[in-house]
């Protein structure tokens, strides 16, 4: 509830006796801010409620998409290249070991807002053991036990000897590093790190971008190639007025001639 003293304007400052009308209607409205607090509050749960809903018809959706993604070579990794913001924390050997990513997916919690998860599942690769990797996200907003405190958690990873990315990448010159988002260094960096789990925005594009929608990014290479047809209408249409230049010469030597 509001505390209406603490909202009067400026405007009243230094009056010791406000207009007794204005008082009155400055109540009344504040009773009806909090009516409106109040519904607000009641919407939130019912979109919460119908969004829990869909989520549930959503699911058989996105186990389809899955296993049809599986019949694509490399569709998660190139997905993940032609992201605008999530490509600028991969390094040219995180790329290799991306290739090996299988399944993407995120599993909201039943309270969709108190947190989630999201899976990574790779094949046999090179570089580590794990044949999932999950970063999870409690975000202080549900009704558990310590609820309160906004964590994430990360799979260990079971790095193969020699191949761990993150200690190699530590050492590589910075003059042949991959420009990178200023926040996050690389991939398995954001992955392991916790320290702030509310303002992950590598996470939260995953989420509410990549995972939703990950066929528009990795098409869009192809979508880039159309404006080519442009340059050769310009090209045929130059080929013309040179055909044409060529034959008004021809008729000025004609006429010259006689």
């Amino acid at each position: 509830m509001s505390s209406l003293p603490s909202k009067r304007a400026k405007l009243e400052e230094g009056n010791s006796a406000p207009n007794e009308a204005v008082s009155e209607a400055l109540e009344l409205i504040d009773a009806c801010q909090n009516d409106i607090d109040a519904l607000n509050e009641k919407a939130s749960e019912e979109i919460l409620k119908v969004e829990q809903k869909y989520n549930k018809l959503r699911k058989p959706c996105y186990e389809r998409r899955s296993e049809l993604v599986k019949r694509i070579p490399n569709f998660w990794v190139t997905a993940f290249i032609n992201h605008p913001q999530v490509s600028g924390i991969l390094d040219e050997e995180e790329e290799e070991c991306l290739h090996a990513l299988s399944k993407l997916e995120v599993e909201e919690f039943e309270d969709i807002k108190s947190g989630y998860r999201i899976h990574f599942y790779f094949d046999e690769n090179p570089f580590f053991e794990n044949k999932v990797l999950t970063k999870e996200f409690h975000l202080g907003t549900g009704s558990d036990e310590n609820s309160d405190c906004p964590s994430s958690t990360s799979t260990s990873i079971q790095w193969k000897e020699g191949k761990n990315l993150l200690k190699q990448l530590l050492s590589k010159p910075f003059t042949n590093k991959k420009k990178r988002n200023s926040e996050y260094k690389t991939f398995f960096d954001w992955f392991t790190d916790n320290s702030d789990p509310v303002n992950d925005e590598i996470a939260e594009l995953i989420k509410d971008d990549l995972w939703l929608n990950p066929l528009q990014y990795y098409l869009v290479p192809d979508i880039e190639v159309e404006p080519e047809d442009d340059d050769e209408d310009n090209e045929d249409n130059e080929e013309e007025v040179f055909d044409d230049e060529d034959g008004e010469g021809e008729e000025d030597d004609d006429d010259d001639d006689k």
